[in-house]
């Protein structure tokens, strides 16, 4: 999806930095264990798949860059990461629009809360958006999307955490929203969630397995025809419990530290 409307910044005229004679060791050496914490994320990916009777290939992996710098997730999409996830209009936009001057190419999925008043900043800027927790959310990027020509796919987001820090809809309302989407102008690609925040590894990934079950269970009960694939796909799992999601039926997981172990903060990639 390209559309219309991303501007470069005020350093778009500035020549690119050639990062092969500056700071080439530094550079390769980043990448280098990018790859490798890549790897190993997808080799965990394919053991929780292949455990619970799944092709590890209908899993995909979202790099959250949220944290990191537009040089870090540079980086990171060399290392062999074509999908990239942002929580911030401001920072969805400002990488995407180095990554274009740099002629790299990958897919950007928003994956934080969206205000409406941002809407059209994301629809412009984001292939997936994976938060969509209001009827009135769904309404603004519906309208906004129309208007600028820019159709996203979106996932629902659902309430399944007692937790007043995460939004969501309630399950009750999802058929309702399901039923408007199906033949609105976004493509309706599937379902996430958040499990809750436990400090306790083994009661989190408890937890967050209870949560995900839940998720699927209320993914079957929904029309399959209402998705854009034929059938509903789950986005659930981060660093901390990406391997229940997989688990669990996760056709999308969002992983963002645990491709970042072991790469100083001081080291500028």
């Amino acid at each position: 999806m390209r559309c219309a409307g991303i501007r470069a910044g005020p350093t778009a005229d500035r020549p690119p930095v050639d990062r092969h004679s500056i700071g080439s060791e530094t550079a390769t050496t980043v990448v280098t264990r990018l790859q490798r914490n890549r790897a190993s994320v997808l080799e965990r990916i394919d053991a929780a798949a292949r455990g619970a009777g799944r092709d590890p290939s209908e899993v995909r992996l979202v790099a959250i860059t949220k944290s990191v710098s537009a040089e870090r997730a540079l980086e990171l999409a060399r290392a062999g990461c074509p999908d990239l996830g942002e929580s911030r209009a401001a920072d969805l936009e400002e990488k995407r629009a180095r990554f274009e001057r740099e002629g790299t190419d990958v897919r950007w999925h928003f994956v934080g809360h969206l205000q409406r008043n941002k809407a059209r900043r994301v629809v412009r800027s984001a292939s997936e958006i994976h938060s969509v927790d209001s009827a009135a959310l769904w309404e603004a990027l519906a309208r906004v999307a129309t208007e600028e020509r820019c159709f996203p796919g979106i996932y629902l987001q659902v309430k399944l955490a007692d937790e007043p820090t995460k939004s969501g809809l309630p399950p009750a309302e999802l058929p309702e929203l399901v039923e408007r989407a199906r033949s609105g102008p976004l493509p309706l690609l599937g379902l996430m969630t958040l499990a809750p925040l436990i400090a306790d590894a083994p009661r989190a990934h408890r937890a967050a397995r209870v949560v995900f079950d839940e998720l699927a269970g209320i993914a079957a009960a929904l029309p399959a025809h209402a998705f854009a694939g034929g059938r509903p796909l789950l986005s659930m799992g981060m660093s901390q419990d990406f391997e229940e999601a997989v688990r669990a039926g996760a056709h999308v997981v969002r992983v963002g530290s645990a491709l970042f172990e072991g790469i100083p903060e001081g080291v500028d990639a």
